[in-house]
């Protein structure tokens, strides 16, 4: 019997963990093979480096995860809600159901990834690693893809099951249900505490440095209401000097930007490598239909909001484009289509960047009591794209001007949903969007979350499913 939440060892190989393709036939192989395989240094480092492939595939931050981000707010839309089953179009309305393909592909595919890290963390202590210091850094690397994994989780789903150890056998943890909210949130804020302390100063590409592990620290304590503590994480992110805004809003997105000042950690994509096998989908699937090769129409920029950029905003053409001969919706520019083929898109994907650690900061300032500070970081995004400084000054106004803000910012990029539920608004903005807009929708709190797919309800009766579902 399979049981997707926890991949078990057998499933494993020595070259799955450095291979990025999603649909590997393995092998089965013996305990024995697998731990007779992490005997070195070199091999503990494949193991590492499959655990960042493993946050390429469609179910993270490949295709899914910058969907279900987009979709389920009011700035972004699915063109054709019926393309791919419904598996985005499910979002645009709340009628996501626990057969979703992208409800069990996020669950399987983060937990492949947890246990790709708890792979390595079980393994590493008993390897030699020629520097010491190496060794630390990579068990701290491993700590924060597993508080990301684990963060994008509680937040869509609530209470799921949380697994610290490598699964040799999934039946052991047959019937034990799910872990709470808080409990998952505590072992996120300890395994970035610990990541922080043996994370580098120095950014480095492709991996967290600490300033990653500060600012999702932050993140993670800004959606616990807990503000005053996210403000001094935050803060050494913006004190360190290691990150500054690109120079324009033209100079962050594109394979010719990759890299620049203000990544603080991305999952990286190249096309043309690997029989195209290394690119990301989102550039050709989040097109309108007809204006590329593969084109699905996916999370496109709303056109009423669009159309709501002030007109000296750089962020406008830079961020949003429109092909009208061929499809008039506007779509992102932010993913960049490859020449190599579909579905090979070379973009790499920010999961944290300077703008977001800024305006977060601003928020959390702000919460605290501290609105005259938040207002220059405020500014800072805001001048970048062309704008004077804002004319807020209540704790109210800066907490308008900062909410509207990100929405320019990150449009398309997959945080305004989340974005929503950390304010609290989420419901009342999204009622008041289709009341607005003519359509026969109405959702509660239920709907905050995504329900727990079937699959795994099937697999085991102690997961149960999510109110409303």
């Amino acid at each position: 019997m399979k049981f997707i939440k926890y991949i078990s060892i057998l499933a494993f190989c020595s070259w799955a963990f450095i291979s990025c393709e999603e649909n590997l036939n393995l092998a089965p192989i013996t305990e024995k093979a697998s731990n007779s395989f992490f005997s070195s240094e070199a091999e503990l480092e494949s193991a590492v480096a499959g655990v960042y492939a493993q946050l390429q595939n469609g179910g993270l931050y490949g295709l899914d995860l910058i969907g279900v981000g987009e979709i389920s707010g009011e700035d972004a839309f699915e063109e054709i809600a019926a393309n791919d089953g419904g598996r985005f179009g499910q979002l645009d309305d709340f009628s996501t159901n626990a057969e979703n393909d992208l409800v069990g592909d996020i669950w399987r595919e983060s937990y492949e990834g947890i246990q790709r890290v708890n792979v390595v963390l079980n393994r590493i202590g008993d390897i030699e690693y020629a520097d010491a210091g190496a060794k630390s850094i990579r068990i701290a690397e491993m700590k924060f893809v597993r508080a990301l994994l684990y963060f994008n989780m509680v937040r869509l789903y609530g209470d799921v099951p949380l697994v610290l150890i490598e699964t040799v056998n999934p039946s052991d943890f047959f019937g034990e249900g799910r872990t709470t909210a808080a409990q998952v949130y505590a072992q996120i804020e300890t395994d970035l505490t610990e990541a922080i302390a043996d994370l580098p100063q120095a950014k480095v590409s492709g991996r967290p440095a600490k300033g990653a592990a500060q600012a999702l620290l932050g993140d993670v304590q800004m959606n616990q209401g807990n503000y005053s503590e996210a403000v001094s994480k935050l803060a050494a992110v913006v004190n360190s000097g290691e990150y500054s805004l690109a120079p324009s809003t033209a100079e962050i997105f594109g394979v010719a930007n990759e890299g620049n000042s203000e990544i603080l950690f991305e999952v990286q994509f190249a096309s043309g490598v690997n029989g195209n096998n290394e690119g990301s989908p989102a550039a050709s699937q989040f097109r309108p239909s007809g204006t590329t090769a593969n084109a699905k129409g996916h999370n496109l920029p709303a056109t009423d909001f669009v159309n709501s950029f002030e007109a000296a905003d750089t962020r406008k053409n830079d961020y949003v484009g429109i092909d009208s001969a061929a499809n008039p919706f506007y779509f992102s520019l932010k993913y960049e289509v490859s020449a190599t083929g579909v579905n090979d898109g070379g973009s790499d994907y920010y999961v944290i960047r300077y703008a977001d650690v800024l305006l977060k900061y601003a928020e959390a300032l702000n919460e605290s009591g501290s609105t005259s500070e938040a207002i220059p970081h405020l500014n800072a995004v805001r001048n970048r794209a062309g704008l004077e400084n804002s004319t807020a000054t209540s704790q109210e106004e800066v907490r308008d001007a900062i909410q509207m803000e990100r929405r320019f910012e990150f449009i398309g990029e997959g945080h305004r949903w989340f974005d929503l539920k950390r304010y609290g608004t989420a419901v009342e903005t999204m009622n008041a969007w289709f009341s607005e807009n003519g359509k026969n929708v109405v959702i509660d709190a239920t709907k905050l979350l995504l329900p727990v797919p079937q699959s795994q309800i099937d697999t085991d009766p102690a997961i149960t499913q999510n109110a409303g579902y």
